[in-house]
């Protein structure tokens, strides 16, 4: 099952669809014995529960835990502003993608075993969604963010549309994992990670970190220290809702040491997100690796006309 199928996955990647042609039994991911919190975007707390309806602000319950290492903008979006989002995002070809989703990805060609990087057909991003990178500017933690990746992911309930435990690359993708959320809830399931040594993780205490565990600025230039594994500690399972217009940013603790995955029971209704990526420190400007990144950030500044 390693060749890409009809349905777009390969290897243990499946959706309902392949799952039911070629009988794949499906592996959980979660361990449902380890206790878990939802974390409250208001209060900056995870509380204990799954649902969000489990314990809802201002009405929490129980000892709540801090989760350092996310920020969430409930309202990042108008209604007015995801509709035509929306429409315009879907005038666009989507690509087949694993697990049941499609995408579109504009950026550069990356191959993180290797940690080569080349602009491929880079060429900018969709005029259409220029906004969005301008509205990153009325955010402060997103100051000096220069975004070299969108892509647009597709979620469908009726393809069993998921995503698996995983950490954003660390060679290439910096510290702010960026999403906005669009059409419906939906929520972004934490597990502690078990094997530092994967993602190029090991890249991440070679360069400053940008932001603080509190969300503020580091002006120390301290590297961030990813967390060893505990087998002694039984680390909960941390949920962080991703409403509907929101935007997410994820950093620091919630970046490097906990992988995350977006369940399929989690998928209610067609979800659409904008995920946006930046360099590390060695690709911008001053870094020992700006050469190579120098075509990219020029090309990431131009926004181009979709043609129907």
């Amino acid at each position: 099952m390693d060749k890409p199928r009809p349905c777009g996955c390969k290897g243990r990647r499946t959706c309902l669809i392949c799952e039911k042609e070629y009988n794949i039994k499906v592996e959980n991911t979660v361990n449902r014995e380890s206790d878990y919190y939802i974390y409250c975007p208001i209060c900056n707390r995870a509380y204990p529960g799954w649902n969000v309806k489990d314990n809802e602000h201002p009405n929490h319950t129980g000892t709540p835990i801090e989760f350092p290492g996310i920020y969430i903008d409930l309202n990042f979006l108008s209604e007015q502003e995801e509709k035509k989002l929306i429409d315009d995002i879907d005038m666009i070809p989507w690509d087949l993608s694993q697990s049941g989703r499609r995408k579109q990805n504009f950026g550069p060609k990356c191959n993180f075993k290797k940690r080569k990087i080349r602009p491929g057909n880079f060429n900018g991003f969709p005029e259409s969604t220029k906004f969005i990178q301008d509205k990153f500017k009325t955010v402060p933690m997103m100051e000096g963010f220069k975004t070299i990746e969108q892509c647009s992911l597709e979620y469908n309930p009726e393809r069993g549309a998921s995503i698996d435990p995983h950490i954003d690359d660390c060679w290439i993708w910096g510290e702010r994992i960026v999403t906005v959320n669009l059409l419906s809830d939906s929520i972004l399931t934490m597990n502690f990670l078990d094997k530092p040594s994967r993602y190029n993780l090991d890249c991440v205490k070679t360069y400053p970190s940008v932001l603080t565990e509190s969300g503020n600025f580091n002006l120390s230039g301290k590297c961030y220290e990813v967390k060893p594994f505990e087998t002694s500690f039984n680390h909960p399972i941390v949920r962080i809702p991703m409403p509907r217009r929101s935007l997410l940013i994820m950093y620091g603790p919630a970046r490097y040491d906990w992988e995350h995955q977006v369940l399929r029971e989690d998928i209610i209704q067609r979800r659409i997100c904008l995920a946006y990526r930046e360099f590390t420190p060695p690709y911008l400007e001053h870094g020992e690796y700006f050469e190579e990144g120098k075509e990219i950030l020029l090309a990431a500044k131009q926004f181009f006309q979709e043609t129907s």
